[in-house]
């Protein structure tokens, strides 16, 4: 159990990879401090994990409101006495327009939780951090920075930004003992894809299988990465079996992008 005891905050608890971490976190021991804005979500992720006797507190959480961001890093001390790992899961898409078609000031949103959000919770969590000398923080990114798409201008610049950030970061807090690192999530299968899948093929009148290959064909593994095989990887990297590891970006898509 490689987190065994360890107080671990995960921002983004939602149906996809922010629940997998949170239940991943859990089965490899952690005291787990959920958040998001939706309290009906947070309630089930909780309720799931204290039922298979795992232990977790929910925090209704903006991570664009510092206040918010303050009372969850608190909560957590209170409840747990230290805060060990912060996983920065939550995010914005934007919208899926092409440039030219965009309102500059829904890039502007996007920036502010995907990049302003994440700063600032992950501020709060650095000063308790440095009390401890000790912390490991995990930035969820994504592949959508190394392989460009169409229509995700806003997304795609808020994610390369967060990029520069950790590692800056990584620099300046290694001698305080804090850990950051960055995993570059692409294709997950859990229920948002399955959703797309499911949605797409009917609009495209063609079976959900066939569009799951035309996605898979660029994938070296063949498939589409299950979303608690993407957690597992981030779990890696907050535990302590990467304690000398920092400043690292790791790639986790079936090899679709390589760096």
């Amino acid at each position: 159990m490689m987190l065994k005891n360890k107080t671990v905050v995960i921002s983004g608890i939602g149906p996809g990879l922010g629940q997998e971490l949170a239940f991943g976190a859990a089965e490899h021991g952690a005291n787990c401090v959920l958040a998001a804005r939706s309290k009906d979500k947070l309630a089930e992720v909780q309720e799931k994990i204290i039922k298979d006797g795992g232990k977790a507190i929910s925090v209704p959480t903006d991570i664009t409101d510092q206040e918010d961001c303050k009372n969850l890093i608190d909560a957590a001390v209170n409840e747990f006495g230290a805060v060990d790992c912060l996983l920065n899961s939550a995010y914005r898409p934007g919208n899926f327009t092409e440039f030219l078609d965009s309102d500059l000031e829904d890039w502007k949103e996007t920036m502010n939780t995907n990049f302003f959000g994440t700063l600032g919770l992950t501020k709060v969590a650095v000063e308790q951090m440095k009390k401890q000398q000790k912390g490991s923080i995990v930035m969820i990114n994504s592949l959508i920075t190394k392989k460009p798409l169409p229509t995700q201008g806003g997304y795609a610049a808020s994610k390369s930004a967060l990029t520069g950030a950790t590692k800056i970061l990584a620099k300046e807090l290694g001698p305080h003992g804090i850990r950051l690192n960055s995993v570059y999530m692409g294709w997950m299968w859990g229920p948002p894809v399955e959703a797309y899948v499911n949605g797409t093929a009917e609009m495209m009148s063609i079976k959900p299988e066939d569009l799951i290959q035309n996605i898979t064909k660029d994938i070296p593994l063949g498939i589409i990465p299950d979303d608690r095989d993407c957690a597992n990887a981030a779990l890696f990297l907050a535990s302590d079996l990467a304690n000398v590891i920092t400043g690292a970006n790791l790639d986790v898509n079936g090899g679709e992008f390589m760096s």
